[in-house]
This record gives structure tokens, C-alpha cells and sequence, in this order.
């Protein structure tokens, strides 16, 4: 116990630069100073006039001066060592604290970085640092948010609509069991999209993953697989996109595509969507443009993040509503390749648009 009590300095960092730097500066003089003594005692004894007592007297205040200044120079040294070690630990005092804190789930006020050496960097970065966490947090309890406002709406009706065929209150036809499909459908697509952006979220593209693809051709294949739904809805395409090969995972930017496009299919108040593709500032420049509805202007820096829809207030119709996930999985596509996404929206006229860089 007494061992423990007498090695304290071991729990303070004040204590043991102090206790360096006291032992430095207390060998350095102490060396200085016997070598000063030892000359001066040498220079006396080479003259003959000088007797034996008086040189010994002269060794031993030698002596005594060098012991004297010793004590003093190294309580000097620690008493402003002290003061200076003192200012230069508080932030890693409050650093300290702040970490503690974040340690029992609660966010701490950022520091204040008072310097621009080590410590300043390090109480920046840990400020950044702790504000990434609680945005992450934020973020992770909207989600889980959404998620459950997606789900309870269909499932709901999902088990009320069976419920009631099953006590007999409702009699099955054709249209209840079309709604009951649709409903099934949307909670299909809702699940596949979260996984699809799970996925991606917890991959990173490798060089291996990424090939030489025909951005042209690319398109054109996208654009095939919306003919029967372009018909239907009576939408012309128009293709404008420069012949370019560039370095990507094609499946991935073929999700990219066919996320947009099916965004300007489902959202399209007009009958014609553009694709339009060039080479522009280092990078691939891909953008698709439709008229739909007019998009308010809180929602759009928020189109691209998870479950944000262009119209929050409109109602699901069947097929007619989309999960919200599409362009939140453009993104963390697009910005896996180094690339950046986009909208310019002005009026009915909305252009969603994307950057891989060459």
C-alpha cells in the first residue's frame, strides 16, 4: 500500500514531466558545476602561497555554492516547468474529460482548440470526430424512424384486409385482391431496396471489381427495359450521350441508371425524358431530365439522402410510389466511383445528374 501511494506520480503526466525535467536540469548543473569546482580547485592549488588550509577551506565553499546552486536552479526549473506543463496539459485535461463522457453516450461541447501545434490538431480533429458520431447517431434513429413509417402503413393494411376476410366480415374480389398484391409488391421493393443499400454501404470497389464499359451502349440497354412502361405511359426517350469507355463497376453503374431512369418514368408528368452524356472537366457527365411535379425547396438538398421523396404529403397509389432508397443508392454508388450526384430543378423541369470521374 505504501508502495502504491509513493509511485503517485505514475498516475499523473504533470508529475512525471516535471520529474524528468528536474533530473535533467539537476545532472546538467550538477556536472557543470563540479567541473567549474574541480578547476577552480585546481588553479588554487598551483600557487605555493596559497597554505593547505586555506585551499580546503576554498574546496569546501565551493562546495557549498555548487550544492546551493543546484537546489536553487532545480527548484526554480520546477516551479516554472510546473506553471508551463500546467497550461500546456489542460486541453489534454479536457480532452480527457470530453472522452469520458462520450464513453457514457453523451456528446460533450467541443473544445475550443486554443494552438496550432499537436494538441490544437488533436482537439480539432477530436471535435470532428465527435461531430460525425452524433450525426451518424441522428441519422441511424431517423432511419430506424422511416423504416417503421414504411412498413406500418402496409402491413396494417395488409393484416386488416386479412383479418376481416378471415372472420368472414369482407367478401374477397378482384380489386381487394389487386390492392392486397400491390401492397405485398411495395413491401417487396421496400425490402429489396434496403438491402441493395445495405450492401453497397458496407462494400468498397475494388480495382478488380471495375472494367472498361461503353457508357453509350450502356445506356441504350437501360433505356430498353423501360420500352413497355414508356408505351404505356406514352414517354419518348431521347439519347444524346457521347461515345465514351470509362472505368467503372457495370453493374453498379447500371443500377445507377436504372434507379434514375425509373425515377423519370414514375415521376413524369410529360411525355418525353432526355439522357444526355459527355465528357466534361475530367470526368463523365451524365444527366436525365423530365417535367414532373415541382419539387419544394427544403426537399431538394435532401433528395438524394434515405426515404426523402419529392412530394412527402402524396399518398401511396399502388405501383405509382416509389421507397424512397432509389437515389439514396445513386449516391453511395456514384460517390464509390469518386464521382458526385446532383439536381437542377427549375419549375416542372428536373434534371438529376451524375459525375464518374475519367
Amino acid at each position: 500500500m505504501l508502495i502504491k501511494k509513493a509511485m503517485f506520480w505514475r498516475r499523473r503526466l504533470s508529475w512525471k514531466l516535471m520529474m524528468v525535467n528536474g533530473l535533467v536540469v539537476a545532472v546538467v548543473i550538477w556536472l557543470a558545476g563540479v567541473s567549474v569546482k574541480d578547476f577552480a580547485c585546481v588553479v588554487v592549488g598551483q600557487f605555493e602561497t596559497v597554505g593547505e588550509e586555506t585551499t580546503r577551506s576554498f574546496n569546501q565553499t565551493m562546495q557549498f555554492y555548487l550544492w546551493r546552486a543546484s537546489v536553487l536552479a532545480v527548484v526554480v526549473a520546477a516551479l516554472v516547468h510546473y506553471f508551463f506543463v500546467r497550461k500546456l496539459l489542460s486541453p489534454l485535461k479536457r480532452l480527457t474529460e470530453s472522452t469520458q463522457a462520450l464513453t457514457r453516450g453523451v456528446y460533450p461541447e467541443p473544445i475550443p482548440a486554443e494552438s496550432d501545434d499537436e494538441i490544437g490538431s488533436l482537439t480539432r480533429n477530436f471535435n470532428r470526430m465527435t461531430e460525425t458520431l452524433q450525426r451518424e447517431e441522428q441519422h441511424r434513429k431517423r432511419l430506424m424512424s422511416n423504416i417503421s413509417h414504411e412498413l406500418r402503413t402496409p402491413l396494417s393494411n395488409l393484416n386488416g384486409y386479412l383479418e376481416a376476410l378471415t372472420n368472414g366480415v369482407i367478401d374477397g374480389d378482384r380489386e381487394l385482391f389487386r390492392s392486397l398484391h400491390e401492397e405485398s409488391q411495395h413491401l417487396s421493393r421496400l425490402v429489396e431496396q434496403l438491402h441493395s443499400l445495405s450492401v453497397w454501404e458496407a462494400r468498397r470497389i475494388t480495382v478488380q471489381e471495375k472494367s472498361l464499359v461503353e457508357i453509350q451502349g450502356l445506356c441504350r440497354q437501360v433505356v430498353q427495359t423501360f420500352q413497355l412502361e414508356s408505351v404505356k405511359k406514352e414517354i419518348a426517350f431521347h439519347q444524346d450521350v457521347q461515345p465514351c469507355e470509362i472505368w467503372v463497376h457495370e453493374q453498379g453503374i447500371k443500377q445507377v441508371m436504372t434507379n434514375v431512369v425509373a425515377n423519370a418514368v414514375l415521376y413524369s408528368i410529360g411525355n418525353d425524358v432526355w439522357i444526355r452524356g459527355e465528357v466534361s472537366d475530367g470526368n463523365f457527365l451524365i444527366s436525365i431530365t423530365n417535367h414532373g411535379k415541382p419539387i419544394p425547396d427544403e426537399v431538394r438538398p435532401y433528395i438524394f439522402e434515405r426515404f426523402v421523396k419529392s412530394d412527402p404529403s402524396r399518398k401511396r397509389n399502388g405501383n405509382q410510389e416509389g421507397t424512397g432508397l432509389g437515389l439514396a443508392i445513386v449516391k453511395e454508388i456514384v460517390e464509390q466511383h469518386g464521382g458526385q450526384v446532383g439536381l437542377s430543378s427549375a419549375g416542372t423541369k428536373h434534371t438529376f445528374w451524375f459525375t464518374i470521374p475519367l
